[in-house]
């Protein structure tokens, strides 16, 4: 049997939560379907940064910004900055002021979720195939054999997303940077000299082409993003059941760097990761009743820490334009990727460039002007 659902969302990140979250405030219903078995399937990662033009707007429209100000992580907006040895060259407190507070994603999903009938996640649906039946009207296949069909299919499917391919042939490209991240848990008791260097927020050490990027996260674990500039094929090398030998491998990366500063790769499992982007300015040709939100709209590096921000913002902006343009999809769909192509070049050409400068020759200086001068600005 084949279900028909209006609107149909692929993918319970925050961009396809958000999105469902401002239709429902609005009366309208949407679908979403979901790869993982249920909300507790997998922890969804470390802190985030919610910027007030972007991430927070999402949620003012989601009538939830109140709710996710009691989220917000006391300190996290501090910043440190170090070089191999460990010297500091920039230090910022978290004194309240600032306007990208810090929180905890997986806490922020589940804002989002618990704000959502109970019936709109439909979990445990990997897609296996998608295709257009003509007149903006789409076919979605799942694992299980479930098919449904849908007037308006949301790609919120990230960066192998499966809706993509409708829209767009770019693919993801490996961008030269891949990560191994580590945790130090209850920091200040079992690790207090590596905790005092890294602060209540953010902690950035540079130097040789490579970095560590470490957060202060809201349960007192350093999350640790260990960053290597290498080879696509060079975690391959590496046996990441065997945690200590990997480490090990890890570490011979950073021979000669502070003792402290080795000791964040020191405990805990390790976790590779590659790090992808779709081009710069990836954008395609309307195409009816079908369109992206976020990473599959427009991966990018962390480097600018828009990611989540952009994803929710298209989310609330997309909701936005169909309940402003009700009974014509393609006039709604063609205001929010009117909006969206320049703002999401704009912020991968940002990503971008601070990848480049960040793992660049002069990396740490280049990034403390870039600091320093935001600081007088």
């Amino acid at each position: 049997m084949t279900n028909h659902y209006p609107i149909a969302i692929i993918g319970a990140g925050l961009g396809g939560l958000t999105l469902a979250r401002v239709l429902h405030v609005n009366g309208i219903d949407a679908a979403v379907f979901e790869t993982e078995p249920s909300a507790e399937a997998r922890t969804q990662g470390g802190m985030l940064d919610i910027h007030a033009d972007s991430g927070q707007v999402a949620l003012h429209a989601a009538n939830l910004h109140a709710d996710f100000r009691g989220l917000i992580h006391a300190g996290g907006q501090a910043m440190r900055i170090v070089d191999p040895q460990g010297v500091t060259h920039f230090s910022e407190r978290d004194d309240g002021t600032g306007d990208r507070p810090e929180v905890d994603r997986g806490q922020l999903r589940d804002l989002l979720l618990n704000s959502l009938p109970d019936t709109t996640v439909h979990w445990g649906r990997k897609v296996t195939d998608v295709r257009a039946l003509g007149n903006g009207r789409h076919e979605v296949t799942f694992a299980d054999g479930v098919v449904i069909t849908t007037d308006l299919l949301v790609g919120a499917d990230g960066a192998w997303s499966r809706v993509r391919p409708l829209v767009s042939s770019a693919v993801p490209e490996y961008t030269g940077i891949s990560f191994v991240e580590t945790d130090l848990l209850d920091a200040a008791a079992r690790h207090p000299v590596c905790a005092d260097m890294v602060g209540s927020g953010s902690f950035i050490s540079l130097g040789d082409n490579k970095g560590l990027l470490v957060h202060c996260e809201s349960d007192g674990s350093l999350h640790v993003y260990t960053a290597l500039k290498v080879d696509e094929s060079w975690l391959d090398g590496i046996d990441f059941a065997d945690a200590p030998a990997a480490k090990h491998v890890v570490l011979e990366q950073f021979e000669g760097w502070h003792d402290t500063l080795r000791a964040l790769i020191a405990d805990g499992d390790v976790v590779p990761r590659r790090i992808h982007a779709l081009p710069v300015g990836h954008r395609w040709d309307r195409v009816p009743g079908v369109t992206l939100v976020g990473d599959a709209a427009h991966l990018m590096s962390p480097f600018a820490g828009e990611g989540a921000n952009l994803a929710m913002l298209d989310g609330a902006e997309l909701g936005l334009a169909i309940v402003n343009h009700l009974g014509d999809t393609e006039a709604a769909l063609d205001v929010y990727e009117r909006a969206l192509f320049p703002r999401s070049a704009s912020s991968a050409a940002e990503s971008a460039g601070n990848l480049t400068m960040m793992f660049g020759d002069d990396g740490l200086d280049d990034l403390l002007d870039q600091f320093r001068h935001r600081s007088l600005v």
